[in-house]
């Protein structure tokens, strides 16, 4: 896939800013991903439609490439459990997510940090129809009605969710997270305090960190 090498910079980069725990990646989702998920990984998807399959595939290659790199035991079987995403090896914590193009993981260290996570979505505006729904009143005088900033309050929104609700098991809307894009911080109704770091290069990148 062209640009997929700025992705995987972007994604690297972003990880390092944001904690040098962090070890983050990604790669193109392909015909046949599907078949690189191990039994247990393929039953807990159920009856998922190939792209899903396929997807789902793609992200744990990439996971399981980084924490083969962190010296996590083998095998490394990375099993759904909504709605949290996968349970993860002893010692470490996780994040996936994918596109329709391109899959992504991010692991850490347990206890550096208490939460990570991750998401990517094409370089294309929010829709109108859910602008109001994402962007929160305090939100937009930051974006100045970009909707490529839109959809970026998307992504790391997202990310800010799947850092969260496995530590604090509450669902959030999206306008239950404020973001401030300036200080590289989201507050949740929750009463946490969240870090990020995102990019808006060939495709929209955040990562999301729920420290200790």
């Amino acid at each position: 896939m062209r640009g997929i090498g700025e992705v995987r910079s972007a994604i690297a980069a972003i990880a390092a800013r944001l904690d040098p725990a962090i070890a983050a990646s990604c790669r193109t989702i392909r015909p046949g991903d599907g078949d690189r998920l191990t039994p247990a990984e393929r039953a807990a998807l159920g009856g998922a439609v190939e792209s899903v399959r396929c997807a789902s595939g793609a992200a744990r290659v990439v996971a399981r490439g980084l924490l083969r790199c962190a010296g996590a035991a083998r095998p490394i079987e990375l099993v759904p459990q909504r709605p949290d995403g996968p349970i993860w090896p002893a010692g470490y914590l996780g994040s996936l997510t994918h596109d329709r193009a391109v899959a992504a993981a991010a692991i850490a260290p347990r206890g550096a940090l208490l939460g990570i996570g991750i998401d990517v979505e094409p370089l294309e505006p929010l829709p109108a129809e859910i602008y109001a729904m994402v962007v929160t009143p305090g939100e937009h005088a930051q974006i100045a009605g970009d909707p490529i900033a839109a959809r970026l309050l998307f992504v790391i929104k997202e990310a800010v969710y799947k850092a969260t609700h496995p530590v604090d098991r509450i669902f959030l809307d999206h306008h239950d997270v404020e973001v401030d894009l300036a200080a590289g911080v989201a507050r949740t109704r929750s009463g946490r305090r969240v870090a990020f770091a995102a990019d808006r290069g060939s495709r929209l990148v955040a990562l999301a960190v729920l420290r200790a």
